[in-house]
């Protein structure tokens, strides 16, 4: 009688042990993406009190569609750099932002102060930093540097990993069938930047824009950016030609890229 009390009391604490282990809350990586329109979640609450579909559909930042990249059956693939088995994208970007004004509207600050070890920052700026003839988000090259380099250093003090993306392309200028670079020394500062500090890369402009080149302009610029013809989109009814931002197709291979680019950052991290 002792012996099958015994045994259906170690069966109970097996049970138990089981059930508690799986109420132990899983561990999880936070990947913030920093940036700016291009990298935008245009659908969650981007603007409150609006209703994405009808007054900014189809516009679409890459990091709105990067979630479903980081899902159980794919996070093998960047092992090296996740070792969760549960990843949450929190996408920061927003639209107009440089890395001036990410910085000093304090929204750096909110990712740094949540920031925990094994935690990843994906920083891509460039467009607005470049553009000279908007004061309010300008910054010399000199100046995205540094900006990049805080980003870093603040990264690593806590423990996370920083990967730097170079701006992605636009949908110009075309020559000869091939997609041309349009970003100049905004391009050339992150990977200076990046070689500086030994912190990982991705090259976002020529992949995207070796992507583009072989799908081809025509395609691209129906498919992927939002030239949209009048009367198709409620948020647009007299249509939009504007070649610097995506459509939800766009935004998902460019979002693709990333994670296909974090695969070599795998495979280079394996090999080192």
């Amino acid at each position: 009688m002792k012996i099958k009390t015994l045994q259906v009391l170690a069966l109970f604490t097996i049970l138990f042990s089981l059930w508690a282990f799986d109420l132990k809350p899983k561990k999880i990586t936070t990947v913030y993406l920093i940036g700016d329109s291009t990298m935008a979640d245009y659908a969650n609450n981007y603007e409150p009190g609006k209703d994405y579909m009808k007054t900014r559909f189809p516009v679409t930042g890459w990091g709105q569609v990067f979630q479903p990249f980081l899902v159980k059956d794919s996070l093998p693939k960047v092992r090296k750099l996740i070792k969760t088995d549960s990843v949450f994208v929190d996408d920061r970007a927003r639209g107009g932002r440089s890395t001036r004004t990410f910085f000093q509207e304090g929204r750096w600050r909110a990712v740094y102060e949540n920031l925990k070890k094994g935690d990843i920052v994906i920083m891509q700026f460039g467009h607005n930093d470049a553009a000279k003839d908007k004061t309010e988000r300008y910054v010399d090259v000199e100046g995205y540097k540094e900006f990049l380099r805080l980003f870093v250093t603040q990264t690593r003090e806590k423990g996370a990993t920083p990967i730097i993306v170079t701006p992605v392309a636009r949908n110009y200028p075309w020559e000869n069938g091939i997609l041309n670079d349009t970003h100049g020394d905004y391009d050339k500062a992150p990977k200076e930047v990046a070689a500086e500090m030994n912190v990982s890369l991705i090259d976002l402009n020529k992949a995207s824009r070796t992507f583009f080149t072989k799908k081809g302009k025509d395609f691209v610029t129906q498919n992927y950016f939002m030239n949209l013809p009048a009367g198709k989109y409620e948020a647009y009814p007299e249509g939009q030609k504007d070649n610097t931002h995506f459509q939800t197709a766009g935004a998902v291979e460019v979002a693709r890229l990333v994670f296909e680019e974090m695969q070599k950052i795998q495979e280079k991290s394996a090999t080192n």
